[in-house]
């Protein structure tokens, strides 16, 4: 893929962005992601790519735009795959909340693996663990395991979990063992990179999430040189059903990264929304500038850049109320 792709992906998530942002805390979740997904897929004209939608906001029948199987891009450029979430934390926009980004990955055509929109068991770790844990082992295996690699005491240990009623044995398992634990209220995709993030904290990501999250993550963590473990959790015979219809012929196996994401060159953007882990949220400055963060990855080269962007939008005043929530929740 050509390097230029890099700075034409990440302005199609600013452009997202900066879309959702204008219903921040408004308590429209449909509203904020319709203005993600009509942005972004207008700035896609633009990109040189012949890009196919692998994981985007459903099928064809359920989403009018970046619907799984779209041809996105101006043709001029690599076949690839495109996995795309306009807004991560459409709840979290409504609300006013935290961890709401836009993100996009790109990787050379046939890569990406088609995710069903169900939950995914994620094991996420950075570069030191890599290769070293199992998603088959219990989470007490795990740690211990993490703790010796790293050499590190388990009360050393920190373990990102997202914090829902189905992780209660995991997470009395880990204060048992005396692990410190960080819940994550929303997030999905930004909670499994802060393991690989070189400035964290935070060692492990344990606990399931979505499916088409996990597989936007996996792009993250090679970029990043970490690595993402997956198993699909289908509930039920028709979630089952879907998993083989999209292609899936073993959908309880582990997934590998290779699996996920491929073994040739991945790009991973992202521009926050509100302030999260590691991106801070869109920022009114005046009646007709904003700023935004966003990072973009390179897995054949693992560079990481931060990009902080001051936008011009004209006729585009954000709401008032908004901006003051805007400003609230970059802090």
């Amino acid at each position: 893929m050509e390097r230029e792709l890099a700075l034409e992906i990440v302005r199609v998530t600013e452009l997202g962005a900066l879309s959702a942002a204008r219903w921040i805390g408004r308590g429209d979740k449909m509203a904020a992601d319709d203005a993600a997904t009509t942005a972004i897929r207008s700035m896609f004209d633009s990109v040189s790519i012949d890009g196919t939608v692998v994981i985007g906001e459903g099928e064809m029948d359920e989403a009018p735009m970046l619907y799984i199987g779209e041809r996105v891009g101006n043709k001029n450029g690599p076949a690839v795959d495109v996995a795309v979430d306009p807004l991560e934390g459409t709840e979290v926009v409504a609300l006013g909340l935290h961890n709401a980004q836009s993100v996009i990955a790109i990787a050379d055509r046939g890569s990406l693996l088609h995710a069903p929109d169900i939950y995914m068991e994620k094991l996420a770790c950075g570069p030191e663990l890599a290769g070293k844990l199992r998603l088959e082992d219990d989470p007490e295996t795990t740690v211990r395991k993490a703790a010796m690699i790293t050499g590190k005491a388990l009360s050393e240990l920190t373990v990102l979990v997202l914090d829902r009623s189905r992780h209660e044995k995991l997470i009395a398992t880990l204060r048992r063992l005396g692990v410190r634990i960080r819940l994550l209220g929303h997030g999905d995709v930004a909670g499994a990179i802060a393991a690989a993030l070189p400035d964290s904290d935070v060692d492990l990501y344990m606990g399931s999430g979505g499916a088409p999250e996990g597989v936007l993550a996996a792009a993250a963590l090679r970029c990043l040189g970490g690595e993402l473990q997956g198993r699909l959790l289908p509930e039920g015979p028709f979630e089952m059903q879907r998993c083989l219809m999209m292609g899936l012929d073993h959908p309880m196996r582990i997934l590998s990264m290779d699996d996920m994401v491929g073994t040739g060159d991945v790009i991973f953007a992202a521009t926050g929304v509100t302030s999260g882990e590691f991106l801070s949220g869109v920022r009114k400055l005046s009646k007709d500038r904003a700023e935004t963060q966003s990072v973009i990855m390179r897995a054949s080269s693992r560079t990481i850049r931060y990009i902080r962007s001051i936008h011009y939008l004209p006729g585009k005043e954000i709401p008032e109320g908004t901006a003051q929530r805007m400003n609230a929740a970059s802090q």
